[in-house]
């Protein structure tokens, strides 16, 4: 390694804010704080806002969104919307007849008997 281009590699004691579980391991993270660790040894402190000892995933206890909740909150602010156009009579009818147009087969088409060619 090229001297002097490094940052110091040293343990530091990483310590979860939110349930107080701390542990050591190495970093190259820079901090003021320091912390008496079991060992009697002074290290680096860093505090974390989330770790594996508090992160829902890993612990087991995620929380439940309330969906059904939501869904009842949607329907409520779009409820009194307007609703869409519902068809006409007239409308209807003319829709009719492109639907059993469409129902209807088709017959084969003939096809021209081809021209032969000649030579000339």
């Amino acid at each position: 390694m090229k001297p002097g281009i490094h940052p110091e590699y040293r343990p530091v004691v990483f310590r979860d804010a939110s349930n107080g579980m701390a542990f050591i391991t190495r970093s190259t993270i820079k901090t003021d704080r320091t912390i008496e660790w079991e060992d009697g040894q002074e290290y680096p402190l860093y505090t974390l806002e989330i770790s594996a000892a508090s992160h829902p995933f890993y612990t087991g206890t995620q929380r439940m969104l309330d969906t059904a909740g939501r869904v009842e909150r949607f329907k409520q602010r779009y409820s009194d919307q307007p609703k869409a156009k519902s068809a006409t009579p007239a409308a209807e009818a003319a829709e009719q007849p492109k639907a059993k147009a469409a129902a209807k087969p088709k017959a084969a088409a003939k096809k021209a008997p081809a021209k032969k060619k000649t030579a000339e």
